[in-house]
């Protein structure tokens, strides 16, 4: 942290968050150049002026006085760049290597001695200087990124260390629509939205801090999912070293009625300068994002159920305490997670505590889990930490290597049920193996908005097995009742529901707030049981389509400016909007709705959209509204599986897709498709197949008329 970045967290955090932002800045340098050598001298470098040109399959290479330029567009119109003669691999991010290039793009002269590449999906044009242009089929412009800069060892000779694994500092800058706004970089606390700030891209702990500047994230990647009127994009610098993000918000109409365009710096500690970017709507981005990155790991059937985690020993007796206490208060529990203590710390190649074997085969047969946790970290000291070719790395490369070693032993010792991995941290390609989980943030209320943050983010990077612990302990005796039961509400509704509780003071579990509060928690875990086929379809799409469970509000409609600033709900799959409470004493709230006809599931009352709505909230409930038409698989009361259909608008219809459970193995599963519609005032379901439509197969259980 130098000096100027000094004054400014002084200037925005006041005295004390100041000086923790300089002390938390402080101990990150130091920790992360141990045993890698000081900078010397440097001298910049800029690419200069174009030169000639070499086309190949999909785009070609730009050569300019100071450095080359790799381009290629790829069948399925995701973009590549690379300066230096960077290619797409090695790659810690990329899961078959690179995608095919796109026959049909070429690399073409442009005006004023620049180069372009048109195809079917976007158009990427690059100025004699450097900048680099990505536009829609319809020439809207999506981004602009300028000339980049490196910063070199004056020792390195005239390769100036650049290349793939170059020791050089770069920094790249980038404009994009005055109205566009940022999304991602992993999971941040700050808000789903990420405003004027600066990020880091280590990761690393938040420590229960969740401060606007920096927001530590346990998953952080340098990946930015960016929304504007022109279209949506994801951009992405696959780059592992140790980095750092600035982001500036445009604003239209700023200054003799110009806008100003919005800014993104990233700033890089050395390896190569290589970026990807994929365009389209929001589906489509994460689709194409999967495809090149992997598609997400399908957690097992009983990993979408309740699941709960307790510090300490784990010993047997522990552990069916646990499940039987569970039991005795009428709340279902699919996994018992052990906490890292399970495993005697002196010795590395200890196993599970004595009977812990045993007892997991025999709570199997009752249907419930038994989780594991392992600390595979890398001792902090001088020397053992650094990456071959990433001297200067970013740690979630660890946690992403830790996270494909678990998951490919899983395998191996159980080859016929799919893996359940949860990794504390990650990088680029981590949905692969598993989820995460979302902690570390503040325990108060701001944390409960800031878990909703975490899992939204994710998403958005391609992480959509994600949710928060519901935590009873806390250094201040624990949240109160009405808090516990807002987290406890909110988790109900993300793909990862799972409680912990510590061994601190204060209560822990749902019963020990008192029976008020135990009853609405049934009620919440009842719903997530109830709608748990919904939960199996949302996981089965996130596996063939890249479609996080958790989307922001968003996420059908992004040219809604309105509802790309809305953070405080989302949509879970495209049928249901949810709105948790988030603010003490709250037991109304407003909800802003996208396009369309929505229901209040609880009253039953329609509403249109877009606009606000203000919406009862009491205690027992959160607001949840089902899309008019949707057509939605749950549990009937006996738990067999029947549709829910809630009433389409008069001369609209609706529809949805339904993916069966086949179990916890490797079982191919099919995709259903449903129809709703109104004939005669009678709301009918239909399922549709190659062949036309045919009678649903299912029960139907028709809602909102």
């Amino acid at each position: 942290m130098d000096g100027r970045e000094l004054l400014r967290s002084m200037k925005v955090f006041g005295s004390v968050e100041g000086l923790r932002t300089v002390r938390s800045a402080w101990r990150r340098r130091r920790t992360g150049t141990w045993g890698t050598p000081p900078r010397g001298a440097e001298r910049a470098r800029v690419p200069g002026l174009a030169e000639s040109a070499e086309p190949a399959p999909g785009g070609g290479t730009i050569r300019f006085a100071r450095s080359s330029l790799r381009l290629c567009v790829s069948a399925g119109g995701t973009v590549f760049w690379g300066w230096d003669g960077a290619g797409p691999l090695p790659s810690y991010a990329l899961a078959d290597g690179a995608p095919e290039p796109d026959p049909r793009a070429a690399l073409e002269p442009d005006t004023d001695g620049g180069w372009r590449i048109v195809s079917e999906r976007v158009t990427v044009a690059v100025s004699r200087h450097g900048a680099v242009e990505v536009r829609t089929p319809g020439g809207l412009l999506l981004r602009r990124d300028l000339p980049p800069r490196w910063w070199e060892p004056v020792d390195a000779g005239p390769s100036g260390g650049a290349g793939p694994s170059g020791t050089a500092r770069w920094m790249q800058r980038s404009e994009v629509p005055a109205d566009a706004r940022f999304f991602g970089l992993g999971g941040r606390s700050g808000g789903l939205r990420l405003r004027d700030g600066s990020y880091g891209l280590r990761s690393t702990a938040s420590r229960g801090r969740s401060g606007r500047e920096d927001h530590p994230s346990h998953l952080a990647m340098p990946v930015r999912f960016i929304v504007s009127d022109a279209g949506t994009h994801l951009v992405f610098h696959d780059n592992s070293w140790d980095g750092r993000v600035v982001l500036s918000e445009g604003e239209e109409g700023a200054g003799s009625g110009h806008d100003r365009p919005g800014t993104c710096e990233v700033r890089m500690e050395g390896g190569p300068l290589r970026c990807w970017v994929v365009v389209g709507t929001p589906a489509r981005v994460l689709h194409g994002w999967a495809a090149l990155t992997g598609a997400p790991a399908l957690p097992p059937s009983w990993a979408l159920g309740p699941q709960h985690a307790r510090e300490g020993s784990g010993d047997a007796a522990e552990v069916r305490g646990t499940v039987d206490a569970y039991r005795k208060h009428g709340l279902p529990l699919s996994a018992v997670h052990l906490d890292a203590g399970h495993l005697d710390a002196g010795h590395p190649g200890a196993g599970p505590s004595d009977g812990l074997s045993g007892l997991a085969e025999e709570l199997r047969e009752e249907d419930v889990r038994l989780v594991a946790a392992v600390d595979p970290a890398v001792r902090a000291e001088s020397g053992d930490r650094v990456h071959d070719g990433d001297r200067r790395g970013a740690s979630g490369v660890c946690g992403l290597a830790a996270a494909r070693a678990g998951y490919e032993e899983l395998r191996r010792l159980r080859p016929d049920e799919r893996p359940f991995l949860l990794s504390r941290s990650g990088w680029a390609g981590t949905q692969r193996y598993g989820g995460t989980w979302a902690g570390g943030v503040t325990t108060g209320w701001p944390g409960l908005r800031a878990s909703l943050s975490l899992v939204l983010g994710l998403g958005l990077c391609g992480v959509p097995y994600a949710g928060p612990d519901v935590d009873g302990s806390g250094a201040d005796g624990g949240p109160s009742p009405e808090l516990f039961l807002r987290r406890y509400q909110l988790a109900a509704w993300l793909p990862l529901f799972r409680t912990r509780a510590g061994t601190g003071p204060g209560p822990h579990e749902p019963w020990e707030y008192g029976p008020e509060i135990l009853e609405h928690a049934r009620v919440a875990v009842a719903e997530r049981e109830r709608l748990r086929p919904y939960f199996t379809t949302l996981a089965r799409l996130a596996r063939m389509t890249g479609a996080p469970y958790v989307r922001p509000v968003w996420w059908g409609t992004p040219e809604d400016r309105a509802l790309r600033d809305c953070e405080d709900a989302f949509l879970l799959g495209d049928s249901l909007l949810v709105a948790p409470v988030l603010t003490h004493g709250a037991d109304r709230r407003a909800v802003r709705l996208p396009r369309g006809r929505w229901y209040d599931t609880a009253t039953g009352r329609a509403y249109e959209g877009p606009g606000q709505v203000l919406l009862d909230a009491p205690l027992s409930r959160v607001p949840v509204l089902a899309r008019a038409g949707a057509v939605l698989p749950v549990r009937d009361e006996g738990g067999d599986p029947v549709l829910e259909v809630w009433a389409p608008a008069a001369g609209r219809t609706g529809g949805g897709l339904v993916v069966r459970d086949t179990g916890d193995g490797w079982e191919p599963a099919e995709i259903e498709r449903y129809q709703s519609r109104l004939v005669d005032g009678r709301v009918v379901v239909e399922r549709v197949t190659d062949d036309g439509v045919a009678e649903p197969g299912l029960p139907v259980r028709v809602r909102g008329v």
